[in-house]
């Protein structure tokens, strides 16, 4: 009986949206040709009643030109119509291809909130609090350290940098006058040297008189 009649699950899978859209489209494209052609009927009609003079032949001739009229403008209706149904289709179209993509959205957000809560549930707050409270007594544990290393001594305490400040224009004008002292150390003669050195089995020499004149 199968074999004769075939099974429900033989019947032909039924057209998408996208299917109907070119079958339209198609349809459309032969509608377009059946317009062309009768532009080219209607121009050789013009042409014609352009040579005749008022009469029977000519009179005919518009007749067929008013009928291939009247037939392109059915399939230009024709034309406007599937347009519409194109339009209404690609929309529908868009819209569930919209949809498909807000639902994929929701399940990935659905599986990110699932594997977050998942990552979150290994996380102990209470541990993290702890060791934030360690890290702090840490480091004000090595801040007490480096204030006592870097700490002064015999220092006073308060020192008034007004008194600094006159006591350093004070040097600067000191050594104004005076000049540098490492020269004043160069040219001056030992105290410890009392005479010139004498060397052995050399007689000192009686210094020149100085004559006056």
């Amino acid at each position: 009986m199968n074999r004769l009649f075939g099974t429900s699950a033989s019947k032909k899978p039924k057209p998408t949206l996208q299917d109907a859209i070119n079958s339209t489209d198609a349809r459309m494209s032969t509608i377009e040709v059946k317009i062309r052609k009768l532009d080219g009927e209607l121009a050789r009609y013009k042409e014609q009643m352009s040579k005749l003079r008022n009469g029977p032949g000519k009179d005919a001739i518009q007749q067929r030109a008013l009928r291939t009229l009247k037939q392109k403008r059915m399939y230009e209706a024709q034309i406007a119509q599937l347009t519409q149904q194109t339009f209404n289709m690609e929309s529908a179209a868009l819209a569930t291809e919209n949809l498909r993509n807000t639902m994929a959205t929701v399940d990935a957000m659905q599986i990110a909130n699932k594997e977050m809560r998942k990552q979150y549930g290994k996380i102990d707050v209470d541990k993290i609090e702890n060791m934030h409270y360690d890290m702090e007594d840490l480091l004000e544990q090595a801040n007490e350290i480096q204030e006592t290393l870097g700490r002064s001594y015999a220092v006073p305490d308060e020192i008034d940098e007004a008194d600094l400040e006159a006591e350093l224009d004070a040097l600067a004008l000191e050594e104004e006058e005076e000049g540098p002292s490492y020269l004043a150390d160069l040219n001056k003669v030992p105290d410890f040297i009392d005479e010139p050195p004498v060397e052995v089995g050399e007689t000192p020499r009686p210094e020149a008189v100085k004559q006056t004149g």
